[in-house]
């Protein structure tokens, strides 16, 4: 089976100087795996030296005259950077040269790139991101993670049907347990859109469990396998998650730099701590997929270092080695008669 990746190699907070480096790490750790660094030749060789050369049967450069900056408008770089390592790197994805493309780049751009480039499946409206948080009970997928501020029911809907599908795939798990986002688990909570959203939930062949909670994210009490929200409530409570993971994090180095006491308490939980902070390290948790699209793209972090990009890159290999696209195709079309664009 192919496994051929396109690198956006100068998307990014830090471009070639984390993603060459990822890369390589990668090739190395995966003999089957293919990688095409999509972005500005001389760069990409000059920071790849002679490993080139060393993986000359797996790797090659795509040379790309444009760049997206990260604070650009979407449309803008949709329409004035055709030759984008961005563009570009997609644009191997829809001729059939790369299973899948991994940028760094600005979220919006590379959505709105995507979306014009390679197309919805059939059945799905708007598409969607996905990734995964950090839990008690391990992790939990949740999309919508920004893509989408304004959701109908339906497209509620259509996430669900969706996320299911990868997670089952992704995860092995034959019959994901799905929730929907809300105020509250009783019946009579909630907006309309979400009760709406609920009963074509109730209704279809998912593992619905019902309504969850905000807590459910990372503590909840009900085990959950996806969680199913509008874009709005998901890339804040996002944000939310991200903002108390740093505040636990500086609040506990405070705390144990206080005095020669604190810190030779810090020494003895040293063990304890560097676990704890292994189980929540946001860079094992890098690379959200844009659901809903005729080609995989992954997006990772702005800032991710060498290890949060490798995360994202692996994602991808494992997206494609278990054909995500057509099964999340064949899901959504046997979903059609449920109700979805009824």
């Amino acid at each position: 089976m192919s496994l051929t990746i396109s690198i956006d190699a100068m998307g990014g907070d830090f471009g070639p100087d984390v993603t060459i480096p990822a890369s390589l790490d990668c090739l190395k750790s995966n003999p089957e795996l293919k990688l095409i660094l999509v972005g500005n030749e001389a760069v990409i060789k000059e920071k790849l030296g002679n490993h080139l050369e060393a993986y000359r049967d797996r790797l090659t450069i795509h040379h790309a005259s444009q760049c997206v900056d990260m604070d650009e408008p979407p449309s803008k770089a949709l329409k004035n950077k055709k030759d984008s390592s961005m563009r570009v790197a997609i644009n191997l994805v829809r001729d059939g040269l790369a299973d899948a493309c991994v940028s760094a780049g600005n979220t919006g751009a590379l959505m709105a790139t995507a979306r014009f480039v390679l197309k919805m499946i059939p059945g799905i409206d708007r598409p969607a991101i996905i990734s995964t948080l950090p839990s008690i009970h391990g992790h939990t997928h949740v999309l919508d993670l920004g893509a989408n501020v304004d959701c109908t029911a339906q497209h509620l809907f259509e996430f669900a049907v969706m996320g299911a599908e990868l997670v089952k795939a992704v995860e092995n798990i034959e019959s994901p347990r799905v929730g929907l986002l809300n105020i509250g688990e009783e019946e009579m909570k909630g907006n309309e859109q979400v009760k709406a959203a609920a009963k074509l939930l109730e209704a279809s062949s998912l593992n619905y469990i019902g309504y969850v909670e905000g807590n459910s994210l990372n503590a909840g009490d009900i085990e959950v396998d996806l969680i199913v929200t509008d874009g709005f409530v998901g890339n804040v409570a996002l944000k939310s998650i991200e903002g108390a993971a740093k505040m636990i994090g500086t609040l506990l180095k405070q705390a144990f730099s206080k005095n020669l006491l604190t810190k030779a308490v810090g020494l003895i939980a040293y063990p304890v701590l560097s676990s704890f902070k292994k189980r929540i390290d946001p860079r094992l948790y890098n690379g959200a997929s844009f659901l809903g699209l005729r080609g995989l793209v992954i997006k990772s972090h702005g800032g991710a270092d060498v290890l949060a990009f490798k995360t994202a890159i692996r994602l991808a290999e494992i997206e494609v080695k278990q054909d995500v696209i057509r099964k999340i195709s064949q899901q959504v079309e046997q979903n059609l008669s449920l109700g979805m664009h009824s």
